[in-house]
Parts: structure tokens; sequence; C-alpha cells
């Protein structure tokens, strides 16, 4: 383990376990989706958020989804790619744990549509929230619905963000 500041830095094991937790959860809450939900079916679950079963072809909101299926290969195999850059930076970068953690939340998050891809051609999104401050970019104001890893991608990428302006800060 490097050591910063006096502590030492999580290995690249407890990166990688991040990255597999976001994963099971991810795997885990599609399958119970795709058990108990039809293609379409929705449940209300407050005024302003849906739990619904939507199979996504393309990327992040929908894009490519109307291609010819070649997406499905080409989005796979840029996850996987991406996924190893990835875990090259967390071996590279161990002692940077806000970027550690960002990135293992996108490693988690790729790795969860990329299975979804290779297993059922498609991402599996079932949260959906909709306000009507949304109707202006929206249709109805709900926003596209997205899933765990969804989540994991972006959370990863606000901390990336904020790391960023961190280190520009100090520097």
């Amino acid at each position: 383990m490097a050591r910063i500041r006096g502590a030492a830095a999580p290995g690249l094991a407890v990166w990688l376990g991040l990255a597999f937790v976001v994963i099971l959860l991810d795997q885990l809450t599609k399958t119970l989706i795709l058990g108990d939900f039809r293609l379409g079916d929705s449940r209300t679950v407050t005024s302003f958020f849906d739990v619904v079963r939507a199979h996504n072809t393309g990327a992040a909101f929908s894009f490519l989804a109307g291609a010819s299926g070649w997406q499905r290969w080409f989005f796979a195999g840029l996850g996987t790619v991406a996924s190893i850059f990835i875990v090259w930076m967390l071996r590279t970068h161990p002692a940077q744990r806000l970027f550690c953690f960002a990135i293992s939340m996108i490693l988690g998050g790729a790795i969860g549509n990329v299975i979804d891809r290779l297993l059922h051609g498609y991402v599996v999104d079932f949260l959906q929230f909709h306000w009507s401050f949304l109707a202006p970019m929206f249709p109805g104001g709900y926003f596209p619905a997205f899933n765990v890893a969804d989540s994991a991608i972006t959370l990863g990428a606000i901390c990336l963000i904020v790391d960023e302006l961190r280190r520009v800060r100090r520097s």
C-alpha cells in the first residue's frame, strides 16, 4: 500500500472490491426487475418516482438506440476498453483516494452495463423520475429511465470533477 499523509492508501483490491459491489448491486436489481416486470410495466412509488422496465439498446439518453444492432458490440467493446484503462489508472494512482473512488464507481457501472449488453443485447433500466419542470426538456417531464450502473457512473463523473477542481485549487 502506498502511504499518503501518514495513512496507508487503499490498494488495488479495495478499489476493485468497490467496483465489484457496484456490479453486484446493479445485476441484483436488474434481475429483480426482469423477474417481476414485463417490458413497459410501471409501478408508481411516489408522485415523482416510478419503477419501470425499459430496455436501452443505445447509450446515455438512448443515443444510437435506433441503429441496426452494431451498437451492442460497439458499446460492449468500448466498455471493455474503458475498464482496462481504468484498472491501469487505479494501479498508477493509488494515493489519490477521491480519484480512485470515482473511477471505481465508473468501472463498476461500465461493467454492469456491459454484462447487460452481452447477456441481453440491451441495458435494463428501471428508475424513472418525473417532475413538471423537466417538461421543456423531456416529454411529460419524464427523465429517461436509468439503473444502478448509470447512477454509479454519474456519481463517479461528479467525483472526478470535484477531484479536478480540488487539484486545480491546490496548485
